[in-house]
């Protein structure tokens, strides 16, 4: 996937949050070469895919200056989550240490979806 494809996905990802996840989205802007998805709580999530690396992505919700939590999807393997039934996919909830597995899917837009579902549930919006 080139940088230019990258950008693209980005694109679409960003219409999907604005246009579906309106209650919960309020801006979003592509930063350091990932997407940052601003909510109305004050926190953001990134998307980031990797030029590079075919199908690598990461999908980080900052929370911690809001309540002290962090959740992220991601695909990168990490050793921590070799005994998941989902490796190389695995869910921080809430902490960096606490590590589950959890399949949002495959598909970026499938993915996105689900992450913001997630999120606005934990938001009750």
């Amino acid at each position: 996937m080139s940088i230019h494809d990258v950008i693209s996905l980005y694109g679409r990802l960003s219409e999907v949050a604005l246009r579906e996840y309106h209650n919960i989205v309020r801006e979003t802007k592509i930063i350091e070469n990932k997407l940052r998805i601003f909510l109305v709580d004050g926190s953001y999530i990134d998307v980031w895919v990797s030029a590079k690396r075919p199908g690598v992505y990461a999908f980080h919700w900052e929370r911690r200056a809001i309540d002290g939590t962090v959740y992220r999807y991601n695909n990168i393997p990490d050793k921590r989550a070799r005994h998941l039934p989902t490796f190389p996919k695995h869910f921080h909830e809430g902490s960096e240490e606490n590590i589950v597995g959890r399949d949002f899917g495959d598909d970026p837009e499938e993915i996105l979806r689900n992450f913001l579902d997630y999120a606005r549930s934990l938001m009750r919006m």
